[in-house]
This record gives C-alpha cells, structure tokens and sequence, in this order.
C-alpha cells in the first residue's frame, strides 16, 4: 500500500470512529497535509477557527506565520506534512484535555509512522509533551534531541507554537530564531545519511 492510500485510510478510519471526543462541536475532521514522503513533520496542538471550516490544519494566522517562517529557511509547505495532535477543534478554542489527546493518540502514532520523517518539530507545549513529558517549553525550545521512538530514528525539536509567537513578541523573535536549527540538522542528515531535502 502506497503512503498516499495509507494516510487516506486512516483519515476514514479516524472519520468513522465515533469513539473520538471533541467531534460533536466540529464542523468536520481536520486531518494531517502534505509531502508523504516529508523529511520534516510538523505537530500542532489542534484546529481553530480557520482549520475547522477549511478542515486543513494549519491556514488561519498561526498557519500564514509557520508558512513565512518555513519559506524564510528554504522551505515549501508543499515539502514538508503539518498535522495536529487533536483533529476536531477544541470549543472557543480552549486547550485540548489530557484525555482527548490520548484518545487521538494511536491515530498520530499510526501517521507518523506512514510518514517516517527524520525531524520531527512540535509546535506549542501538547505536542511537545508527546515527546518531552515534564519538561517547560520555555526550557528546551529550540534544542533538538536525537532519538529512537517506536523503531523511528529521529530528531525531535521542541518549538513555540506560531499562534503564542502571534501574542508575544519576544516569543516570536525566539519562534523565528528556532527556525534556523532546521537547515542545520538538514546538512547533518545529508551527510551522515546522504539524504536530500526534497
């Protein structure tokens, strides 16, 4: 099964899982977007307002700010896979609760590894706890950190959310700042793994 056929059965499968919380007050399902085969996958919190209506993740502020920021370094959207770690929003937008993101958990693990990308970037403190639990984002943002999850090899780099970046303007220059880490675990990637980019 391509990579293209598996992400579109597990969107359906996710869609006909009635089990999954935070469904009722959503417009629709806001599945994950982007290159298959994506070296960079990005984890976001969940959809707003924009994300539920369009049903893409990432196209309101917070989205245009990831996007400049990606294009700032060298990076297309259409080149990496951006997607969420709840996928109904969240009502007025509010926090998502511990237990709505294990409930989407499996479905994440599952797209991760359909993807297998090299770097994985969290955006915001839900999908950094993913992969960091217990620590501060303040702390680790921006320090990338090798490791060995669920037979992946990956780096995983903690990063502010664009939406908080868009409300504080020292998080922004830190936002942008982090950013630049990317092309350099790139060049690393390429030459340890003689991988490209695209």
């Amino acid at each position: 099964m391509s990579k293209v056929d598996a992400l579109a059965d597990l969107k359906k499968k996710m869609d006909d899982d009635k089990t999954l919380p935070l469904r009722e007050g959503a417009t629709q399902l806001v599945f994950g977007e982007g290159n298959p085969n994506a070296l960079i996958y990005y984890l976001g919190e969940g959809p707003g307002f924009h994300e539920d209506k369009q049903g893409r993740p990432f196209v309101g502020m917070a989205g245009k700010l990831l996007d400049e920021t990606n294009l700032s370094i060298g990076i297309k959207r259409k080149d990496v896979y951006i997607s969420n770690v709840v996928r109904f929003r969240p009502p007025s937008n509010r926090d998502p609760e511990e237990f709505e993101i294990m409930a989407f958990q499996p479905y994440v693990d599952a797209e991760i590894q359909i993807i297998k990308p090299k770097i994985i970037v969290t955006l915001g403190r839900f999908s950094m706890g993913k992969f960091f639990p217990g620590e501060r984002i303040s702390g680790i943002h921006g320090k990338p950190k090798k490791m060995l999850w669920q037979g992946l090899d990956l780096v995983v780099i903690p990063m502010y959310h664009p939406a908080a970046a868009l409300r504080n303007g020292n998080m922004m220059q830190s936002f942008k700042e982090d950013f630049k880490i990317i092309p350099q675990i790139m060049e690393e990637l390429h030459k340890t793994e003689q991988i490209s980019l695209f």
